[in-house]
């Protein structure tokens, strides 16, 4: 096969990639590497892809329709499409919303408009959030939930794309696969991200900061189980035309943030010092994944605890930085 994969340079885009890659399958990649958070990390791992020679890099942004559409043009055995690329971030869509439509909803239709042109296209997955579910109050979240009461743009763009998609598939006979990601974590994460901000503070001997006083909590879910749960959506038969579904891609399991905070810290020998903050605008309290339809179907079982998963990215943090 050759897979299309957008935000090829991103966190999840890059470790799938990397999966299919070793596979000896064929990945054109594409991403703008935007400089939301250092550019450094999208590059170095772009480096560690291009040393497989059945991959092939191009920078571009998927809301750029001409240029996707040369891209679809010149690359005609693509035959399935990832689509990862998103501006990420709930805090940074308060102070910067344009940047989310351009890129959630443009790169959305874009996107969709290019698997159009595509003949006898195989799979279209699409990356969505846990974000979507907002202010409800039912947990676990169950893809069977109404999803209208997002508390972020971040959140109501992502479901946005969920409702463009069904329209498409509606529309044109297409057949598509939304998976919403719940905190995603591990080696090569985003530098926005808990994890990662924490690790640098603790460090560095600085406090950080922690939200709700402590009373949150979160359904991790490592990289390695994510990436297992895109492989096997990839490899489902190819869908009726006009289905679109939905999976939550989840650990289906909340830790809490102070006891997600007591394991860096066991990991990192270290004690963090925590600055007790309020609850930031945006932001829910828990995430919960009902998973029971991605186990169904795409045979999803997320193995990786906690303690595990911090351990390998700190391991990680410190070859990458260069630390002992």
């Amino acid at each position: 096969m050759t897979l299309l994969i957008t935000g090829s340079a991103g966190f999840i885009g890059f470790h799938l990639a990397e999966r299919i890659l070793e596979a000896g399958e064929r990945v054109i990649g594409i991403d703008n590497l935007n400089a939301y958070y250092d550019v450094a990390l999208k590059r170095a791992r772009l480096t560690r892809l291009e040393r497989h020679k059945s991959f092939a890099f191009h920078q571009l942004d998927v809301a750029d329709y001409e240029g996707v559409m040369g891209l679809i043009e010149r690359h005609p055995d693509i035959d399935r499409i990832v689509h990862l690329a998103a501006q990420a971030g709930v805090r940074y869509s308060l102070s910067n919303p344009l940047v989310y439509v351009e890129s959630n909803l443009k790169g959305q239709v874009v996107m969709l408009e290019a698997a159009r042109q595509i003949k006898g296209l195989r799979a279209l997955i699409y990356a969505s959030s846990s974000s979507v579910y907002g202010a409800n109050e039912k947990r676990p979240y169950s893809v069977e939930d109404r999803a209208d009461h997002p508390v972020s743009l971040y959140a109501a763009t992502k479901r946005a794309g969920e409702l463009i998609a069904e329209s498409y598939c509606r529309s044109y006979g297409m057949s598509a696969i939304g998976l919403r990601f719940f905190t995603v974590y591990g080696p090569w994460g985003r530098p926005d991200m808990a994890l990662y901000l924490f690790t640098d503070a603790i460090l560095a001997g600085q406090p950080i900061k922690v939200f709700n006083n402590g009373e949150m909590s979160r359904d991790f879910t490592y990289i390695d189980d994510v990436t297992s749960a895109v492989v096997a959506a990839i490899g489902l038969p190819t869908g009726q035309p006009g289905e679109h579904r939905i999976y939550n891609i989840g650990n289906n399991r909340p830790e809490t943030l102070l006891d997600f905070i007591a394991t860096l810290e066991r990991a990192l020998g270290r004690t963090a010092v925590k600055q007790m903050a309020p609850m930031q605008l945006g932001d829910v309290v828990s995430t919960y994944a009902d998973i029971g339809p991605a186990r169904r179907d795409l045979g999803f079982a997320p193995t990786t605890p906690i303690s595990e998963g911090i351990a390998r990215f700190v391991a990680w943090y410190r070859e990458y930085n260069g630390l002992s």
